[in-house]
């Protein structure tokens, strides 16, 4: 009997030893904090020009681990657990979440694609955001109020998603979260599909998505509220939309690089229905946004940036427009750190739904997905900020 005792030990820790060989486990982040001006900000003391230390500028402030093991056969098992905070003051992000931005387990095949469960970026996401100048200088290029998650601001919890193999340049994603709702299966939850190709410079992709809320007050995606625990990026821009019982996003989005220049293309189209106004409860508004971005590699170390961005609303009496103007430069000091400018301009015009009262106001400003609402319809916004990856 302690002999077979001794064998099975061994046995296992043979097995164990085998096990760790082909398995790994990497700790990652990044820090992003900058000092920042944002003019004609609103402020609970009133509004004016402020400058002030704004974080997550050009990546998220996050750390994060990741591992895989081999299963054999070209499988292998995968986590990634992913924390968010502010570090300016040290405060965690997603509502204070541990692992707010990202906590997943799953499977992957070398043949057949990877499948993963948890709280996870969508498909849009993960295959058209590198097509978008988001890659490149972050929430300073994005849509105004993240409204079409360009930035990806929210995330979509309870979700299992699949993600095809890289077939000569096409890769495509599914993901489908569960409500969890007793009774009424369809309530607050989401699904989408994303597909993308890339080829030499040429790079072009499209997708959908859909988020339900189990009447307004309950979703799996964090960007559509009332969930009390994860802020929008925008009150003035998507505050008056987001007690929408359904939110659906359509993107496509292309890329060209020619020499040391970049170019792209994006369009959006987003509609809020059935939410909360002071026209009643059934209330629907469209945004469609138009976003253009050239960047040119100045040296192996160096890029400049230049985008534009136009984004109307419509339906519900709501017709805002906002025209956007961003401009970019990365100076790389080392492979992990980089320090940066940023700057931009953005003015609203027409009306658009209160937060507070769900009536009809002129639209004000609020540049980018910073969140730093403006008190007029005119923002401008100038930074200058390092960055560190480990």
């Amino acid at each position: 009997m302690k002999k077979t005792a001794l064998a099975l030990a061994a046995t296992l820790a043979s097995i164990a030893g085998v096990a760790h060989a082909q398995s790994s486990v990497t700790l990652y982040g990044a820090l992003d904090t900058s000092v920042a001006f944002f003019g004609n900000q609103k402020g609970s003391n009133g509004s004016g020009n402020t400058f002030q230390m704004m974080s997550g500028n050009m990546s998220p402030n996050l750390w994060g681990l990741k591992g895989t093991e081999d299963l054999g056969s070209g499988l292998s098992a995968i986590f990634k657990i992913e924390s968010g905070f502010n570090i300016d003051n040290g405060k965690s992000g997603q509502g204070g979440r541990l692992f707010g931005r990202t906590a997943m387990v799953g499977l992957n095949s070398t043949q057949g694609g990877t499948v993963s469960l948890g709280r996870q970026y969508d498909p849009l996401i993960d295959l058209l955001q590198p097509m978008t100048d988001d890659v490149t200088f972050g929430s300073a290029f994005a849509t105004p109020g993240d409204m079409d998650n360009y930035d990806n601001s929210y995330r979509t919890s309870n979700s299992i998603k699949y993600t095809s193999p890289n077939y000569a340049g096409l890769q495509v994603s599914a993901m489908y979260a569960f409500g969890g709702q007793a009774g009424s299966m369809g309530a607050g939850q989401t699904w989408a599909v994303a597909a993308a190709y890339n080829h030499g410079p040429f790079g072009f992709g499209a997708g959908y998505f859909k988020a339900n809320s189990n009447s307004g007050t309950a979703a799996t995606f964090d960007g559509l509220n009332p969930n009390t625990d994860v802020n929008v990026d925008s009150s003035a821009i998507t505050g008056g939309f987001v007690s929408a019982n359904s939110l659906q996003i359509i993107r496509a989005v292309g890329d060209y690089s020619y020499g040391p220049m970049t170019f792209g293309l994006a369009y959006s189209n987003v509609d809020y229905a059935n939410y909360q106004s002071a026209a009643g409860a059934n209330s629907d508004t469209k945004f469609n946004t138009g976003q253009l971005f050239v960047n040119y590699q100045v040296t192996p170390v160096a890029v400049v940036g230049f985008g534009y961005n136009y984004t109307k609303g419509s339906g519900n009496g709501v017709n805002a427009s906002y025209n956007q103007f961003s401009l970019g430069g990365d100076y790389f000091l080392s492979k992990r750190t980089d320090i940066y400018a940023l700057a931009g301009y953005q003015k609203a015009s027409g009306r658009t739904i209160d937060a507070d009262t769900g009536a009809l106001v002129n639209a004000n400003a609020s540049f980018g997905d910073f969140g730093n609402d403006a008190t007029t319809n005119k923002q401008a916004m100038a930074m200058v900020g390092i960055r560190h990856h480990f």
